[in-house]
């Protein structure tokens, strides 16, 4: 019940669903009952109220534990339910959940998410989805009311895989943002005139769309964390590891966050990166 999982909740509720929540921090999942929401003490309670069971957590030792720990979702679900892990966790983690699911008569699939704190709030999401097709369909109807890009991306893992390149991309074209946007002010020019312009050509991008006041104002409240990012990175160049794949400029903007949160700001928007090309201009160009 964070920031993206509680807007979800609510959209489900907002949409008619029965919807059961927990979350560690119990007065998380309290602030739904209002609308309509029951609370579980645990994670195996959800599972035994429930048919598909959605997890949003923050990464993989937290999925792991929920999906499979002592009093974790599959000691409480029913044969022939569905989970469906929504998180940024490890395409490794998103397989062997899933064969070890299956023995028990339990579907899953990975889907994670790309669109932030507004798309989660507006129910804009894109969703990658890895598992079984058959799971996939059972699950459109709910992948509907929190999204709109609704894409099955192949067999399990195949979602945490495609994640782990949504989050190279944004995390790069962030970096570049920022030079660009410290590189005109230096120079004299209006940073948001720079916005316009570069909305409105080649270099447009959902970044300038959704972070382009965060950028201006040096408001940094979180949509999505540096904190979070940063280990988003770390499982996209494990991936690359694994793969062979070199990630030479993703592995450069996850140190550039190592160093955010070295000055304390890993809870921090990663919009906030702006704040070290500055620093290393010796500007801040506020």
């Amino acid at each position: 019940m964070g920031i993206m999982g509680a807007a979800m909740a609510g959209n489900f509720l907002k949409a008619g669903h029965e919807l059961v929540v927990h979350n560690r921090t119990r007065t998380k999942a309290e602030q739904l009952i209002p609308y309509g929401a029951l609370v579980a003490d645990s994670p195996r309670e959800v599972a035994e109220a429930s048919d598909i069971i959605i997890t949003m957590l923050p990464g993989p030792p937290e999925v792991e534990e929920v999906v499979a720990g002592e009093d974790g979702l599959l000691a409480g679900a029913r044969e022939g339910s569905l989970i469906i892990d929504m998180s940024t966790s490890s395409p490794v983690l998103a397989r062997e959940l899933a064969s070890t699911t299956r023995e028990w008569g339990v579907g899953m699939l990975d889907g994670p998410v790309s669109g932030g704190d507004v798309g989660a709030r507006d129910g804009t999401l894109s969703i990658m989805v890895g598992g079984e097709e058959d799971h996939f369909e059972r699950a459109r109807p709910l992948f509907e009311v929190m999204g709109e890009t609704l894409v099955h991306v192949g067999g399990a893992g195949a979602g945490q895989v495609v994640k782990a390149c949504n989050q190279i991309v944004v995390a790069i074209v962030i970096e570049a943002v920022a030079e660009a946007l410290v590189l005109v002010t230096k120079a004299g020019g209006a940073p948001n005139r720079v916005v316009e312009v570069l909305s409105g050509g080649l270099a447009a991008n959902k970044v300038l769309e959704v972070k382009g006041e965060k950028f201006l104002s040096h408001e940094f409240t979180p949509g999505g964390k540096v904190e979070y990012h940063r280990k988003d990175l770390g499982i996209a160049l494990a991936a690359g590891r694994e793969y062979g794949v070199t990630l030479p400029v993703a592995a450069l903007v996850d140190q550039m966050f190592g160093v955010l949160e070295a000055k304390g700001r890993g809870g921090w928007d990663h919009s906030a990166l702006l704040t070290l090309i500055e620093e290393g201009s010796e500007d801040e160009a506020r």
